[in-house]
């Protein structure tokens, strides 16, 4: 079925709308899932595949943690959406009182939370996901050498993506402790994805 005519341009038309939701955080985990398939593509043209039976068992191990990857991105895809609009509802309650006050802020407080929790998960699932393309690449079918290549590039995009919505939600928690632990974990994912993408990316030129 053309991509135009199923649910890809129904979630693509209501990115593109004036809503707040779905946003760049739950966009960027659909491309996580993107990246995860390809994995399982990778592994699946390889599995069973008589000229490449040495590295079967090594590849079922790497679908089935790609499959994994795939379904928990797309939950947290739902899981940002929720966030943000728990968030856009925090920021309407009432606050003309002293107490509707401290209600929203804690709210606020919690909703934050999510949103900031939630693409940093992203984040760190994407260093998985690169850490399996590069796992395909060498020892997946040749063939599909391109798809593992594409993989960890979309995965180390995605990884990037996610420390924005990560980055903007930060100066908007009052916990500064929990916002510094969040920048950290931050910090280290991208470069631990970094780090996977780099040695990736140069066992696929070695083999091109």
């Amino acid at each position: 079925m053309p991509i135009e005519k199923n649910e890809v341009q129904s979630f693509l038309d209501k990115l593109a709308s004036a809503t707040p939701t779905p946003g760049g955080g739950s966009s960027a985990a659909l491309c996580g899932a993107t990246a995860a398939a390809l994995v399982s593509m990778v592994a699946n043209l390889t599995i069973d595949k008589e000229k490449h039976k040495e590295n079967w068992i090594i590849m079922k191990e790497v679908l089935g943690r790609s499959e994994f990857l795939r379904l928990k991105f797309l939950d947290l895809a739902n899981q940002d959406i929720k966030a943000y609009s728990d968030f856009m509802t925090a920021l309407r309650m009432p606050k003309g009182t002293e107490d509707q006050q401290q209600e929203r802020a804690q709210a606020m407080e919690k909703a934050c939370r999510c949103t900031t929790e939630v693409p940093l998960e992203t984040l760190e699932t994407c260093r998985e996901v690169v850490s399996l393309s590069f796992k395909a690449a060498k020892y997946g079918n040749p063939n599909a050498i391109s798809d593992a290549a594409s993989a960890a590039i979309l995965a180390e995009a995605v990884a990037r993506a996610a420390a924005c919505s990560v980055r903007a939600n930060l100066p908007v928690i009052t916990n500064k402790i929990f916002a510094a632990q969040c920048k950290t974990r931050m910090l280290v994912a991208l470069e631990e994805v970094k780090r996977e993408l780099n040695e990736t990316e140069t066992i696929i030129n070695e083999l091109f």
